[in-house]
């Protein structure tokens, strides 16, 4: 009999490293010729009406939507604040999984926030935590602050989010897109969103130097949000608008493509975790320069917060070492196949 597995979490678009981790593992589940549903937990300004992918309009209609649906595990997905929102839905889902309920909080960088440094197991937090039956970190840093919630080792699972994989060579870039990439160099490709946390504003600002080094160097910026008015007027006040390209919300597969093509990846964020663009990055062989987060993967090149200088120095030795050689490629899929095996578990 087939398994079916109820994600809740963001949906695209926007695409962000959590929708694409539901996405992969909806993937998976379906290769195994099982049954995923999934209901947004956010609104959508561009929702499609696709098969098994529902919308609720309010907190009640997600409640009675998991209730219509007859599943065999429930899957939460959280990232960024877990506010008071995130943890009345929590709990509703730890009640109406039961015994087959999972959670995975995506935010890489949970573990510094003050919440989390004042983990322990007499709290409303660590209640709802343990509610759940199995509980997946996407790091060991997480994962310590799951126990200090009073999670025993036997509901967590480490698994890291990401599933990497080749561009999909009949995925063709947009003109617009690929015509920007072909007029610069060296490309600067940012993946993420106009966001605060993403720190558009400093990468605009950060052209100025770069320029100075590379005067066809241009930045494009995946990925759309709520301060785009902001970032689109700091670009008018520059005299270099035509380097930057703001390409909006872009499909997956074709940010891939973006990915392997351009000359650097910048990940110069305030509050960041193990973004999956950088893993994405260096498993396709592009220099990736980011900010320090204490949890960045070997090879990327580190500099601090709002260091506009040192951003240039690390693009000028990243464009001097060139782009490097991918000879032997890890198993991409592997950590989704972990999590579809922890549903197995509870059955």
């Amino acid at each position: 009999m087939a398994l079916h597995v109820l994600q809740l979490g963001p949906y695209p678009p926007p695409v962000g490293g959590v929708s694409r981790n539901m996405l992969a593992i909806r993937d998976e589940i379906l290769r195994n010729g099982d049954v995923c549903s999934i209901i947004a937990t956010t609104k959508s300004s561009d929702a499609k009406i696709e098969p098994d992918v529902y919308h609720p309009g309010s907190a009640l209609g997600l409640i009675k939507q998991v209730r219509a649906l007859k599943f065999d595990v429930l899957h939460l997905h959280v990232g960024g604040e877990l506010n008071v929102r995130v943890l009345a839905l929590a709990f509703a889902c730890s009640v109406l999984g039961g015994n087959r309920s999972v959670l995975t909080v995506h935010s890489g960088a949970y573990p510094q926030t003050e919440e989390a440094k004042r983990a322990r197991p007499f709290s409303i937090r660590g209640m709802i935590f343990r509610r759940f039956s199995r509980v997946i970190a996407v790091n060991e840093q997480i994962a310590d602050v799951f126990r200090r919630f009073g999670v025993t080792d036997e509901k967590i699972r480490v698994i890291a989010p990401y599933s990497l994989q080749e561009p999909d060579p009949f995925v063709a870039i947009p003109e617009e897109l690929k015509n920007f990439c072909e007029r610069h160099s060296p490309v600067l490709l940012a993946v993420g969103g106009l966001e605060p946390d993403y720190d558009p504003l400093f990468q605009v600002a950060a052209m100025k130097e770069i320029l100075a080094l590379y005067p066809n160097a241009g930045l494009m910026i995946v990925g759309d949000g709520s301060i785009r008015r902001n970032v689109e007027e700091a670009i008018e006040k520059t005299k270099f608008s035509e380097h930057i390209c703001l390409a909006g919300n872009v499909e997956h597969a074709v940010t891939l493509h973006l990915i392997r093509n351009a000359d650097i990846l910048l990940r110069t964020t305030l509050f960041d975790g193990d973004a999956i663009s950088v893993r994405e990055a260096l498993y396709l062989g592009t220099p990736v320069i980011a900010t320090d987060n204490g949890s960045r993967p070997r090879g990327v090149v580190l500099i601090e917060n709002d260091d506009r200088s040192g951003l240039a120095e690390a693009v000028r030795t990243a464009v001097s070492n060139g782009k490097r050689t991918v000879s032997t490629q890890e198993n991409g899929n592997e950590n989704i196949a972990a999590v579809v095996g922890s549903y197995r578990e509870l059955l």
